[in-house]
């Protein structure tokens, strides 16, 4: 991590990390010092014996040690490898060799060092890694050690699903013993064809036989230009196509253009000469094409799927279909097509009682007075489809004080912590879950309570939910950052609460989180975004770093989510959608006449934007009701019309 990143990391860390009676305070303050120069590039300096004897000294020393080897190429440094080894032989297998390891290993097979490489990978390593195990099929080729090799590489020609540059030497191999058959070369390219690798799928049928040639390009192109493609087969019905490639082009135009593809329906099914059980896949496919873009027509093609292919997937998009469309009595069917397991989930339970009221069942009532006895999205919506308000249901870990601190005592716990607060959490993870798993039962529970404490909340909401905890509100659901809270609800006009719940969905309370779409921090902002809210709302542009700042990030973040309530005239739903999933997905997915919430939100059409509406609504019921001293909420607002913003008036939707 950079030193300025570190800096903001470390300042921001609960008061216990600094406190003057902690008695590896200076030694954690000089390993930080000693670790950025490190990755400042930086070799010189003499320990301290303060800070030889930290607990985390091997990491500093494991951190030179990776240095060394990156400059292996540049510099003349043969003691490098000798170093390395010695330490890896004194400190075993604990978790502060793992990322040197690799990294030697991969130095060894970048310089071809092919013995090292070999007497120093172990095993285990290599089987659960497939460019470590390419590496080791290529040293021994290198090394002439082919004695019953080829089964190895075909094993991992057959395995590979992708391109996978490290194993190109192995491959080469085998082709040049003739070992790759053109039916082994003909699998991978369908199989890498079927992952979308078109291009790649061409490339490796390149030695086969002409018309195999064909059939792979011609996937190839089903997958690069879909529509382009159909419409050849359909013009052409003599052009050979392999029913796996056709099937999987038409379900890529499907998503894509689901309206377009029903029109082309009848066409290629009789050009292709699709019967029943073929075009009961292909009218399954439409279905869920259009039922993701919320076309009633869905469920004429959802009628026209055999039942052999209606999967889960399936039954839980035509019950969605139908909710969308009010048709009750199609979603009881759908659901009813669902296995068990999946009818015994909220999620099911919850319309199953909504699809009996909505019949006159009396045993609807029943259902969802059950179900409001439960815990999260679901049953909070059962109580309010009975006009009630709602409590989460809390059951307490129980604290045993005695056993924690002889937790806090343990040195894996020990190393964790202080990995931490120096803002290594990758290697902080590793630690704590090898301390974790060494522990007896009866102690694993009273384990979320050590990273909750040093205020890593992530790591233990995880170890939590490892076990299964997830009704101890009061340890589960902390309040670290009520002075960002406050400042960004007294900005923004909305309710501490929802704040909580949106920056303990977007970063679990990280303050260095950063995103693969690089938003950072605990709201999980993009630059972009944030310079054009800071410049709207009269605040100072802020830089990438600035965003690692609770004062900046979350007043910032919460005045994104208020442009947006404001945008959708006060539907909070509608608002956290686009805030996810980006304000002109979440204004395409409106309805053309007003839908009740729930509805409207079984049916966004992006897994991770609708989980992560229904949980920014549940943590923030929770926030509430812990800020109320435990008095049930009110949940009316869950239940609330969404419709275009044209027809909504006032600001009703604010919880």
């Amino acid at each position: 991590m950079p030193a300025v990143l570190s800096a903001i990391v470390l300042a921001a860390l609960p008061a216990p990390a600094r406190a003057a009676d902690d008695p590896l305070a200076a030694a954690r303050s000089e390993f930080a010092a000693a670790l950025a120069a490190v990755d400042a590039g930086t070799l010189d300096g003499v320990d301290s014996d303060r800070l030889r004897a930290y607990p985390l000294h091997p990491y500093l020393l494991a951190a030179r040690l990776r240095l060394r080897l990156a400059r292996l190429a540049a510099v003349d440094d043969t003691g490098t490898d000798e170093a390395v080894a010695a330490f890896l032989k004194a400190n075993g297998d604990a978790p502060v060799t793992r990322e040197l390891r690799r990294a030697w290993l991969n130095s060894l097979a970048g310089r071809q060092q092919w013995p090292a490489f070999l007497a120093n990978l172990p095993a285990s390593l290599a089987a659960g890694d497939s460019v470590l195990r390419c590496q080791q099929l290529a040293a021994r080729i290198a090394l002439n050690q082919t004695d019953g090799l080829g089964p190895q590489v075909i094993e991992q020609w057959q395995a590979a699903d992708r391109a996978l540059p490290a194993c190109d030497a192995a491959f080469d191999w085998a082709k040049g013993q003739q070992l790759l058959t053109p039916a082994l070369i003909e699998a991978r390219a369908r199989r890498v064809a079927g992952n979308g690798y078109g291009a790649l799928a061409k490339v490796i049928a390149t030695p086969l036989a002409a018309d195999i040639r064909a059939r792979i390009s011609q996937w190839a192109a089903l997958i690069d230009a879909p529509q382009k493609a159909l419409d050849a087969l359909i013009a052409d019905p003599a052009r050979p196509v392999d029913d796996e490639a056709l099937l999987d082009g038409w379900q890529r135009y499907a998503r894509k253009d689901p309206e377009a593809a029903a029109a082309r329906f009848a066409a290629l099914r009789e050009a292709r000469r699709l019967d029943d059980t073929a075009a009961s896949r292909y009218a399954r496919a439409l279905a869920l094409g259009l039922a993701w873009s919320r076309k009633p027509a869905a469920l004429d093609w959802f009628a026209k799927t055999l039942p052999a292919d209606v999967d889960v997937v399936t039954a839980e998009w035509w019950a969605r279909a139908a909710l969308w469309s009010g048709d009750w009595p199609q979603v009881t069917r759908a659901i009813a097509l669902l296995p068990e397991a999946s009818r015994s989930e909220q999620r099911w339970r919850y319309w199953s009682a909504r699809a009996a009221a909505a019949g006159g069942d009396e045993t609807a009532k029943a259902q969802l007075a059950t179900l409001a006895g439960e815990d999260g999205w679901y049953p909070a919506l059962a109580a309010a489809q009975a006009g009630a308000r709602y409590a989460p249901h809390p059951q307490p870990l129980g604290v045993d004080e005695a056993r924690i601190a002889k937790l806090d005592a343990l040195p894996g716990f020990i190393r964790a912590r202080e990995l931490f607060r120096v803002a290594q959490r990758t290697p902080a993870s590793v630690e704590f879950a090898v301390a974790y798993e060494s522990l007896e039962a009866a102690a694993r529970p009273q384990a979320v309570f050590l990273p909750m404490r040093w205020g890593w909340y992530e790591q233990g909401v995880a170890t939590a939910s490892r076990q299964k905890i997830f009704t101890d509100y009061a340890t589960l659901y902390p309040r670290p950052y009520d002075a960002p809270v406050k400042a960004g609800a007294a900005l923004s006009g909305l309710p501490p609460t929802l704040i909580y719940g949106l920056l303990r969905q977007e970063s679990l309370y990280r303050a260095d989180a950063v995103s693969s779409a690089n938003a950072y921090g605990l709201t999980q902002m993009l630059i972009e975004t944030a310079a054009r809210t800071a410049r709207k709302w009269a605040r100072p542009v802020p830089n990438r770093d600035a965003l690692f700042d609770p004062a900046t990030n979350v007043p910032l973040g919460a005045a994104h989510l208020r442009d947006l309530v404001d945008r959708f005239a006060g539907q909070v739903p509608v608002a956290i959608a686009g805030y996810n999933a980006g304000p002109n997905a979440a204004a395409r997915w409106l309805p053309e006449r007003p839908l009740p919430a729930d509805i409207w939100i079984e049916n966004i059409p992006f897994n991770e934007t609708r989980n992560y509406v229904q949980r920014v609504l549940w943590h923030s019921l929770v926030f509430a009701w812990l800020a109320a001293d435990g008095k049930p909420q009110p949940v009316e607002q869950w239940l609330a019309p969404i419709a275009q913003p044209s027809v909504v008036a006032g600001d009703e939707g604010l919880p």
